[in-house]
């Protein structure tokens, strides 16, 4: 069984904000509260981390996440990238640096920023491994397949990564566009995760309409929403969003 899990499923400023404003949300609606995007992909023995979440902490201690072996980056952003100190502790248990894979953009973002982790100093041991991301992924735990494909997407300016788990279930945190020659990998997915900022339309996010009108043309069996503003308010979403389609919420999960 591989068992996927979205850990944060908030904007790049959460729900509620900083300044404790929860925007169109109710807070008493215990969905609402959003953490930044990361997100699991779990069995027996492994746990593929994607993103290090500036909450990357307080998401794998709610979740029980006692381990990470592997890292995948979508995006060099500061809300994928900053919590990645909090992987310390297990190139510690596990004695061994942490595979981290991540683009060229990303790389480069990484060793500049966080050098630290990738290079020993006289102060502090290195805790990961930067690797150039694959094009395809084919892990093992004992007679459990796991496929990770990765994809680029349009992300405003830049290009995000994302991946795809047994070719059944695609994860896109960050995008405004899937490019044309890659739509053929999104089609009746049995799980659609999928970049849904706000109302309003934005430069680099889908907007409400844009992901409701394009998961009508990829027909997924189930599409959930990610990456949510505070204007979009978890009990609003499921009153008028269609039946394959639910909101996120920090910590759902499913089976793949």
């Amino acid at each position: 069984m591989i068992k996927f899990t979205i850990l944060g499923c908030g904007s790049s400023m959460g729900v509620p904000r900083a300044d404790g404003n929860w925007g169109k949300c109710d807070p008493n609606e215990t969905k609402n509260f959003r953490t930044r995007c990361s997100a699991i992909i779990q069995t027996k023995k492994r746990n593929i981390l994607i993103d290090t979440s500036p909450d990357l902490r307080f998401q794998l201690i709610k979740n029980k996440i006692e381990n990470v072996d592997t890292v995948l980056y979508s995006h060099m952003h500061g809300d994928q990238v900053h919590g990645i100190n909090d992987l310390r502790i297990f190139a510690l248990k596990n004695a061994n640096k942490i595979p981290v894979y991540a683009d060229k953009l990303t790389k480069k973002y990484l060793l500049k920023n966080f050098l630290y982790c990738f290079k020993d100093s006289r102060d502090y041991r290195a805790i990961l491994s930067i690797n150039d991301l694959k094009k395809n992924y084919n892990l093992r735990d004992g007679k459990i397949k796991i496929s990770i494909k990765s994809v680029p997407v349009k992300h405003g300016l830049i290009k995000s990564q994302s991946f795809i788990v047994n070719k059944s279930c695609a994860y896109i945190s960050d995008a405004n566009k899937i490019f044309e020659n890659d739509l053929k990998y999104f089609f009746n997915l049995k799980f659609l995760v999928i970049d849904c900022l706000r109302i309003k339309k934005h430069p680099s996010h889908f907007c409400l309409d844009d992901v409701i009108k394009l998961i009508s043309i990829l027909k997924p069996k189930k599409a959930i929403l990610t990456n949510m503003h505070s204007d979009l308010d978890y009990r609003y979403l499921v009153k008028i969003l269609p039946r394959n389609i639910i909101p996120a919420y920090d910590g759902i999960s499913f089976n793949i």
